[in-house]
């Protein structure tokens, strides 16, 4: 699982399209949870806030370690979504990534955040009588 934290500088006169950007996100919430099962992006949040008159974006994301990303995705709202991150998006300063120093989470929910696959395969697996999910391995 990664568990991430990166702050972008956006363009100089950008604002109004960023706006413009993440209010296309929320409209579209429904769309986006469709992109978000292929890039096992389990959860993903959007912060701005602005330094000394500069703009700028975080991206807060607990993702399965197999997600695909964002530009392998031929889904058309990611295409759209990367169209606004080229004009939004000031790659003239390099994104910063923050360091997570501790992870706190139910163990419910992290056990939760699973591909979806794996998680039916999980739950449609057998348990034992004694609750436990019977692998088939090991003996009886």
């Amino acid at each position: 699982m990664r568990i991430e934290l990166t702050r972008f500088r956006v363009r100089e006169g950008a604002h109004d399209l960023v706006d413009e950007w993440l209010q296309f996100l929320n409209d579209n919430a429904a769309v986006v949870r469709e992109t978000l099962e292929p890039e096992q992006m389990y959860v993903e949040t959007i912060f701005s806030e602005f330094v000394g008159g500069v703009g700028y974006l975080y991206w807060y994301s607990i993702q399965g370690a197999a997600g695909l990303g964002l530009e392998q995705s031929d889904h058309w709202l990611d295409e759209k979504h990367q169209n606004y991150w080229r004009a939004c998006i000031d790659d003239d300063f390099p994104p910063e990534d923050l360091s997570p120093r501790v992870t706190m989470m139910p163990e419910r929910v992290e056990a939760a955040m699973k591909p979806l696959g794996a998680w039916v395969s999980s739950a449609l697996m057998p348990t034992s009588v004694s609750g436990e999910r019977d692998t088939g391995i090991g003996a009886r």
